[in-house]
Formats: C-alpha cells, structure tokens, sequence
C-alpha cells in the first residue's frame, strides 16, 4: 500500500538539496555517540606513527577524531560479502586504536539491524514491515531499519497519536470497549494528528467501533483521513476475519490494518498468505538481533 504513514524516514533525513541528516537525528547521533565514547574513554590524540586500518563493515563515524582521515569503500545499504574492505580509516595510531571498539561496536550493530531488516523485507512480498518503539538505541536504530528497507513507524510518542489498550482502560469500562474508543476518537485534535493516528484493538469488534468512529468523524470534517487499526496479538486468522468485516461494512477504505504481536521471521509466511493485513510491525526487526561480524586490521588490506 503505497503511502503509508508508517514511514518517518523524512524525520530522520532530508534529501533535498544537499542531502544530510535532520537536526532531530544529528541530536540523536550525538548524544548516542558521547555515552559511547565516553564509556569507552576514547580520545583523539595525536600521537604514534600514520597507520591504516580496515572496518570489515559500515555505517557510521563523526567529528571526534578529526585527525583521521575516512575512505567508505561502500555505499550506505550496499551489499557485502565476508572479507569487504568497507572502511579506511588513516590517522595517529593511538587515535586510531582509540575508536576502534566503538566503530566496530557501532557499525556492527547498525548493520546487522539492516541486515535483519532486509531478510524480512525479502520475505514480506506486498506486505510492508515496520520497527516498533521497542528499542536499545532509539533513533539509531529507526534508521538502521530504513536502510534496509523497513519503516520506522513512530519515532517518538509525540511524533505520531496512539490510542493504546491501556488508554481505552482510563475511559471507559471493560464491559463496554466500544463506547471507549468512540470517546477516544471524538476527543482526537484531528487537525495536529489526523494524518496519522493509531488505536490498538484486541478484537474484531473492537476493529468495526474504531472504524466506525473513525469514518463518522471523517465525514463530518469533509476528510478522507485513514485510521491506523493496530490487530493486537489477534494472530493472522483472526486478522483475516477483522478484514473480511470491514470491507462486508464498508469501512475497509477508512483503516489501514496492522498486525502486531508475536510475529517472527520464520513465521512470517503464515502472515502474509493468510492475514491480509497493510503493514506488519514487529520489535523482532531490530531487537535482540546479532551484530555482523566486523575487524579492524593495522595495515589490512
């Protein structure tokens, strides 16, 4: 499905003009870098003889050791095989010797969450694949996945609105969800956040009131917004099911419909031949994910 608001990779980088990081992620970058470096207590020296030395992958490095000199033998989400020289980095030995473990730590991680995220894609035909909020290093891995051709989904809790189980709980009773989400989506300023709304449902009745909700809402104003509808741990079958009684209602064009909870990459197939869902969001893209194996060599070649 084309456009779908899921992807935030703007946010994180413009591409007019001079291409080049938003100030939201260089910030990001920044603050990750400084708690890196400083737990590693690297520095930039100038001491030792000019060496060379080999990353066996990429991704990324900044300002704190300007007396390096970099070389990227690659292009950002390119791909690789085992022995690729991806980066030359010639400086002061010790400087160099200094970034090592967080370049390698860094660029391992990074590329690894890109591979990760390439395999899913591989996997996911039409369907698209997005991260969650569920991260270890924020905004850096938001982008990890953009690069390997996932979507970032919400970078922020202010980024985008998402009407979460535990919202519904605050407004209303158990015994009576329908009238909770009907409450939550009259209150939403759809001016501020009507191009991108999220509400996580755990049923397909709970789906029907939210769309709904959603469409009345929608023609009042005169607008043709979509509701994101986040299928809570409802499994592709009953993801299926939701679909089906959408479109019999005739709300099917007011939602887009995203799977959630418990999907995996080995199960993924079951997902896309079965759950006819839009966009498949998963915190297994980039968590818990292996770091690519990477070296740096003195000398290397």
């Amino acid at each position: 499905m084309e456009g779908l608001p899921h992807d935030r990779s703007h946010l994180l980088y413009n591409a007019k003009e001079v291409p080049h990081p938003t100030k939201l992620f260089q910030d990001s970058i920044r603050r990750w870098l400084i708690a890196h470096l400083s737990d590693d207590s690297a520095t930039d020296g100038n001491i030792g003889s000019i060496v060379e030395a080999v990353v066996m992958s990429k991704r990324l490095f900044s300002e704190w050791f300007p007396s390096c000199d970099l070389i990227w033998n690659v292009e950002e989400g390119q791909d690789i095989t085992v022995g690729s020289q991806i980066l030359s980095i010639s400086g002061p030995s010790d400087s160099v010797l200094s970034c090592e473990r967080v370049v390698l730590n860094i660029l391992g991680r990074l590329s690894g969450i890109t591979t990760r995220t390439a395999e899913w894609v591989s996997e996911s035909g039409d369907v698209s694949i997005a991260c969650t909020r569920k991260t270890a290093w924020g905004l850096m891995d938001k982008w990890a996945v953009h690069v390997g051709g996932g979507l970032t989904h919400r970078l922020s809790r202010t980024d985008a609105l998402m009407i979460k189980e535990n919202d519904l709980s605050v407004i209303g009773s158990k015994d009576d969800v329908g009238s909770a989400i009907s409450s939550a989506i009259s209150s939403i300023d759809f001016e501020k956040s009507g191009g991108f709304v999220v509400i996580e449902v755990q049923d397909s009745a709970q789906a029907i009131s939210a769309a709904e909700s959603w469409s009345e809402n929608q023609k009042i104003r005169g607008r043709e917004e979509r509701i994101v509808i986040l299928l809570d741990n409802m499994g592709p079958d009953e993801c299926r099911s939701t679909e089906i009684l959408l479109r019999e209602s005739e709300l099917r064009d007011w939602c887009i419909l995203e799977g959630s909870g418990g999907v995996t990459l080995d199960g993924l197939h079951t997902w896309i031949e079965s759950s006819m869902v839009d966009v498949i969001s998963s915190s297994s893209v980039n968590m818990g994910v292996p770091s690519l194996d990477l070296s740096m060599l003195i000398g290397g070649s």
